[in-house]
């Protein structure tokens, strides 16, 4: 049975690579989602086939719950409030990390990782990296849906000696992860957590709604290398593999993005873009302002009524904006007085 299952768990991770493959070209997505599927449809049942799971129904309640959700969320969301959801979902993904390295260090023999007490030392390691990235996911993740969902302000949160702060908290989660492998203290555990929960929030903070699809990347790299590091901790390859898929994927979209909008990905990953003084201080209010200048789609549709083709670019920042039905006005407008509009993906 462990070799059928080391097996059929490569076989989820081919389907895993093939799935990032397809998703690398529009011409090939659909295919891509299918493998992804496939992919994980393995990796499930041939979890629950394992000699270790004993019983079934809270697992079945569990999968019927949050397939239930998924299903009703996934049929009433709307094509704009993709990056929100994604966001959401990334977070549960962080909470779940958080919550399966609780359950090795509340129970270590279960994982063949020691006793409460006298864990192995490199097992904290990897739980305690694995607790601290999707703690940071989790809190991350809530407030970027915030900012995109428009329950907080899109602004750029900063105040006096922040970066200072966070560096603090980034220290002090290193020497909490020390004591915590020195002592296999429950005091220790829960500190980490509390902390990069913290972190999660005060990183993401400074960083401009415009700005979140950057974000929810990054995000998605956190949740890779948490599930990775989870992974090190249950001795299982597939998370192992899948987790370090994610993240480095996530991790090199992050830096392509970071790339085409003149963004620095230390910025990203240290909590903010443009993290010196005054591009703080211009966002926190203070600093030089440039000339606003509003339009409406009539106006942009003069300016651009005597060209022959136009070519819309859309991105992110256009669900942002909610501007979607200005740009389709606006499009209208333009094809009525003969020109060309055509759309680039």
């Amino acid at each position: 049975m462990e070799t059928l299952s080391a097996l059929l768990y490569l076989v989820a991770s081919v389907c895993f690579i093939m799935a990032l493959r397809g998703l690398s070209s529009p011409e090939t997505s659909r295919q891509g989602n299918f493998f992804g599927m496939a992919g994980m449809t393995i990796a499930v049942l041939t979890t629950l086939a394992l000699p270790i799971v004993q019983s079934y129904w809270m697992i079945v309640l569990g999968i019927a719950i949050g397939g239930g959700i998924g299903y009703v969320i996934a049929k009433k969301i709307e094509m704009t409030a993709l990056p929100q959801l994604v966001a959401a979902f990334h977070s549960l993904v962080g909470l779940a990390a958080v919550f399966v390295a609780l359950s090795a260090f509340y129970s270590p023999e279960a994982y063949g990782i020691g006793v409460p007490g006298a864990i192995a030392k490199g097992s904290l390691v990897e739980m305690a990296l694995g607790t601290a990235i999707g703690a940071i996911t989790f809190t991350g993740s809530i407030v970027a849906f915030a900012k995109l969902q428009g329950l907080v302000t899109g602004k750029p949160l900063v105040f006096p000696f922040q970066h200072h702060l966070n560096a603090a908290l980034g220290v002090l989660t290193i020497l909490l992860i020390v004591w915590l492998v020195q002592s296999n203290s429950s005091v220790a555990m829960w500190i980490i957590v509390l902390v990069a929960l913290a972190l999660g929030f005060l990183l993401i903070l400074p960083i401009g709604g415009a700005d979140m699809p950057v974000v929810i990347s990054m995000l998605n790299s956190y949740s890779g290398w948490a599930a990775a590091g989870i992974g090190f901790t249950l001795q299982n390859n597939l998370l192992i593999v899948t987790g370090a898929l994610v993240g480095s994927s996530g991790a090199i979209l992050s830096y392509i993005m970071c790339k085409g909008m003149n963004r620095s990905i230390f910025n990203v990953i240290l909590g903010g873009f443009g993290g010196d003084s005054g591009a703080a201080s211009s966002a926190a209010g203070g600093g030089e302002r440039g000339t606003v200048k509003a339009g409406s789609p009539e106006d942009a549709a003069y300016i651009m009524k005597n060209a022959q083709s136009v070519i819309i670019v859309p991105g992110y920042g256009m669900a942002v904006a909610q501007a979607q039905h200005a740009l389709r006005e606006m499009a209208d407008l333009l094809k009525k007085e003969g020109v060309e509009v055509k759309y680039a993906i």
